[in-house]
């Protein structure tokens, strides 16, 4: 974890995701006169592609942290893409958040960077995102896929919370006056217990808007309201702190919320229902990571002791769990890669690795 200060007080000023990411790119999906544009980055050129597909709300770049920890690890590809909606994506159908659209969306994404054979995919998924690496997989939308990771993904403490979703988005802050102050409010707020991982995501989190000078920060307009141009949508989110200061001179910056997920709410039980039973059924090799056991529902639990699937818990974090714990999460996921012999350890780690076992 990045422990950087400034006159004592940690450092909250955000980072470039060039720093964890080798390259972005925008790819086009879609017939010329409806296009939908996907942001996503890549990492590394050879071994398996690792397809990593964020939670609710976050972006692609939260998975930055994890990227660099995983590839230090192992030999492996990485492709994290912005889900519709979210990050720096941009879609026609901008309320169609449904399975069967989102997980279409991973295929069609993939197909447009890789053609119709790509390398041996591992499916790696967060939260929503989690429960449509489920979907892809279970509907064999990617037919070189090889593994299957949920991370904090079960249908049953999913399915308790979804009633308390809209409460906490009520209760966060509509805008940020600064890109620190929002780094700062992630952390400080739990939702990202990582200062390295907070000062590269929060990025895809939220973006620079404008209000009037007369506006206050108390005033400004919701999430949904703002209009933002598409080539500002499209330029890197990191560089939002760069023309902060020329912006001033006419008016207010403020960020606000990329997405507004309370317009979401009739998705959220599909995204969730019968996902466990979904992932129990899957063939491929399977890995469960949990932020905490009590997560675990009656499936998965009678499915863990069957053997269906490797399982690890990786207290003490929060729901961010590949944010909170990067280097735990990607020690399991390269011993998962590497049992199921879909990746060579890289160097040191090799070495380390067959003294343990």
């Amino acid at each position: 974890m990045s422990t950087s200060e400034v006159g004592g007080k940690p450092d909250y000023s955000p980072v470039s995701w060039r720093e964890y990411f080798d390259q972005m790119e925008d790819v086009n999906v879609g017939l010329a006169d409806s296009r939908d544009v996907f942001r996503i980055y890549k990492a590394g050129n050879e071994g398996p592609l690792l397809v990593l597909l964020h939670g609710g709300g976050h972006s692609a770049l939260s998975w930055a942290v994890f990227t660099k920890a995983i590839a230090s690890r192992v030999t492996c590809r990485v492709l994290a893409m912005d889900l519709r909606g979210h990050g720096a994506t941009l879609v026609h159908q901008l309320e169609d958040f449904s399975t069967q659209t989102m997980s279409s969306d991973v295929a069609s994404v993939i197909q447009a960077c890789y053609g119709e054979t790509p390398p041996p995919i591992i499916l790696i998924g967060h939260g929503v995102g989690g429960a449509i690496a489920v979907n892809t997989a279970s509907n064999m939308l990617l037919p070189t896929t090889v593994g299957l990771v949920a991370i904090d993904v079960v249908e049953g403490s999913a399915m308790d919370a979804l009633h308390s979703i809209q409460n906490f988005l009520k209760g966060r802050p509509k805008s940020f006056k600064s890109m620190d102050h929002a780094i700062e409010w992630s952390l400080k707020s739990g939702q990202i217990r990582n200062l390295e991982s907070a000062k590269v995501s929060m990025a895809g989190q939220i973006k620079r808007c404008e209000v009037g000078k007369a506006d206050s920060l108390e005033q400004a307009s919701p999430v949904t309201d703002v209009v933002v141009e598409r080539n500002e949508e499209l330029c890197d989110p990191t560089n939002a702190n760069d023309k902060e200061n020329a912006a001033s001179e006419v008016s207010q910056s403020v960020y606000k919320w990329r997405i507004d997920l309370s317009k979401s709410e009739k998705y959220w039980d599909g995204w969730f229902r019968g996902t466990s039973n979904l992932f129990l059924a899957s063939n491929l090799p399977k890995l469960l990571l949990l932020s905490g056991i009590g997560r675990l529902d009656r499936d998965l639990s009678i499915g863990q002791m069957q053997g269906k699937f490797m399982m690890q818990v990786l207290p003490p974090c929060g729901h961010a769990v590949q944010e909170d714990n990067p280097e735990k999460v990607a020690d399991a996921v390269a011993s998962f890669l590497f049992r199921h012999k879909f990746a060579e350890f890289r160097g040191e780690n090799k070495c380390s690795n067959s003294l343990s076992r």
